[in-house]
């Protein structure tokens, strides 16, 4: 049996569910005390990292690449099973370290909030063209230049839901937990 050529937009969808799949596995066997437990040392609760892949793949897929409001601001809002978003950078809510640190989760609430995210991004995916994918985007804010949506799609949503991902997996084995799910 042939298998069609692997094109951009297959390979990002591709490497989306997989994320999407790996964090949700991940995150099977989390309960909301655990999620919401202290992390030792300088290390992330497992909650808010959680809801932080999350709110970032809303805010970067919905605002970032299409201009429109993230679905925790509009369709989602007061339904991220979180208490509240996370702050953009040097904003007035507070700081990055200060909102993982006191952020509260409810696991059920924000995973019925993932699968809203992971829906509209891969919808996003599925209707791009080439057009859309070679759109030109300025990332010199994070030092990352001119580059085209597609690699920053990569780096900014898949790479950091991975990066998350492995943060998760490596605060539940501080906890005694199994990390990743194979």
């Amino acid at each position: 049996m042939a298998t069609e050529p692997a094109t951009v937009k297959s390979t990002l969808l591709g490497a989306l569910r997989s994320a999407h799949f790996l964090l949700e596995a991940t995150m099977a066997d989390v309960t909301d005390d655990i999620a919401n437990k202290p992390a030792a040392g300088t290390a992330n609760p497992i909650g808010s990292a959680y809801a932080h892949a999350v709110l970032a793949e809303d805010r970067a897929v919905q605002e970032m690449l299409q201009g429109q409001p993230p679905l925790f601001s509009s369709t989602w809002s007061g339904r991220t099973g979180t208490d509240r978003p996370t702050p953009f950078p040097d904003s007035p809510e507070g700081s990055m370290d200060e909102w993982y640190r006191s952020v509260k989760v409810d696991v059920a609430g924000c995973r019925a909030y993932a699968e809203a995210v992971y829906a509209a991004s891969e919808a996003f995916l599925a209707g791009a063209d080439d057009a859309v994918l070679n759109r030109s985007m300025d990332m010199s804010f994070v030092g990352m230049g001119i580059l085209p949506l597609a690699t920053v799609f990569a780096v900014t949503v898949v790479g950091h839901l991975n990066n998350l991902t492995g943060e998760i997996s490596a605060v539940k084995g501080m906890n005694g937990m199994k990390g990743y799910p194979f």
